[in-house]
């Protein structure tokens, strides 16, 4: 029920996708303001994602969720009527706290009625939830954002506000000790720090934000780059988007499941990283749309490859009492790299175009691979 309630509100998340287009074209936004709206919305994802783990904490991934998704998706509604750039600026900050407080509530749902063994097959049905909706939500945006930007706010908002209706009516009617019924997380093989004190823990933080500064670009500076080189309209490039979610939806679990705990850690998230500098780097290396479909393809497989690895590592360092702190700080690895990732993407367009820019994240990702194995192979 927890991916189902992902499945619906992740379909609505839509505005995302062509956020940059929107920006520049229905707003009228210069590349500077669009990396500032961007940072900021990352700015505000950081903020949620902390909170979100705090509050998680202290009152419960119940009342987190349901606040989230509601507040969230009144928080869309409105923003479609604003029109000045620091309105923009403000809403996005101020919606992201909202939205982003959710995942690490989510993450740790999702903790709490798994079972151990099957804790990163567990996330990796949220996961697969998640881009399934991923890749429903891209394809029909592109139709609607061809006949009106509104028309992509009033979905998303009227989505998040119905997932969130059914999560309280689902989750209202189950007994109270129901959530504790079973711990994914053998207590006694993890250390109750919390993350902050974690050194080893904050230095993969660091090297997870700079995984997210490349992965990000899919929904940031490539679609502005489909747009300006490729000219390609709106249904187009929602369709190449909703190729990533299609791809990890139908690849990731199965693949997860096969693997199990039966792979090393730092090898199949080193890899996963790997394909992320890959996916850039080969619209360098020739024209077409043969290539923008492979470099989806690519970082598609370094998602499914990462992600949910990352995830589980996450929670097996945590306890019962830290898991929402922890998945906090994970999801806040995330916001610092969507902070980083249009401020570092636009102002490297603006400076020196997309050409230099691929081939700079790509040697970035290799940084962060070698960074990453060497982290993980210390503690795991």
């Amino acid at each position: 029920m927890l991916a189902f309630v992902v499945l619906i509100n992740r379909t609505g998340t839509m505005v995302l996708p062509f956020l940059s287009i929107y920006l520049r074209e229905a707003r009228g936004l210069t590349l500077e303001e669009v990396g500032i709206i961007l940072s900021l919305f990352g700015a505000g994802a950081l903020v949620g994602s902390f909170l979100g783990g705090w509050l998680t904490d202290r009152v419960g991934s119940f009342a987190v969720q349901t606040g989230s998704l509601i507040g969230g998706g009144i928080c869309f509604l409105f923003l479609k009527e604003v029109e000045t750039f620091e309105g923009l600026a403000l809403g996005f900050f101020l919606t992201t706290i909202v939205t982003d407080s959710l995942r690490p509530a989510n993450s740790t749902a999702v903790a709490q009625y798994a079972k151990k063994e099957n804790l990163t097959r567990a996330y990796s049905l949220n996961r697969m939830a998640t881009n399934l909706g991923f890749a429903i939500g891209p394809a029909i945006g592109g139709f609607l954002a061809a006949k009106n930007y509104d028309l992509l706010f009033y979905v998303d908002g009227i989505s998040c506000i119905m997932a969130g209706v059914l999560f309280a009516l689902y989750f209202l009617r189950l007994p109270k000790n129901k959530e504790k019924k079973e711990v994914a997380i053998d207590e006694s093989q993890v250390k109750p720090l919390p993350p902050w004190k974690d050194f080893s823990f904050m230095i993969f933080i660091f090297l997870v934000a700079g995984y997210g500064t490349i992965f990000f670009q899919l929904f940031i500076t490539l679609p502005l780059y489909y747009r300006e080189v490729y000219l390609l309209p709106e249904n187009q490039i929602g369709w190449l988007l909703a190729l990533n979610g299609l791809i990890v939806f139908m690849v990731e679990m199965p693949l997860v499941a096969k693997l199990g705990n039966n792979v090393s850690l730092k090898r199949v998230v080193g890899l996963g990283v790997f394909f992320a500098g890959l996916g850039l780097l080969v619209l360098n290396v020739a024209e077409g749309m043969v290539i923008l479909v492979l470099s989806v393809i690519f970082l598609s497989i370094s998602e499914i490859l990462a992600m949910p690895f990352m995830t589980s590592y996450t929670v097996q360092r945590a306890d019962e009492k830290s898991r929402g702190r922890y998945l906090g700080m994970y999801s806040v690895g995330y916001s610092i790299a969507f902070i980083a990732a249009p401020a570092i993407g636009t102002f490297l367009i603006k400076s020196s175009g997309y050409t230099f820019l691929w081939y700079a994240l790509s040697f970035f990702s290799v940084l962060v691979t070698f960074g990453l194995i060497k982290n993980l192979n210390a503690k795991k």
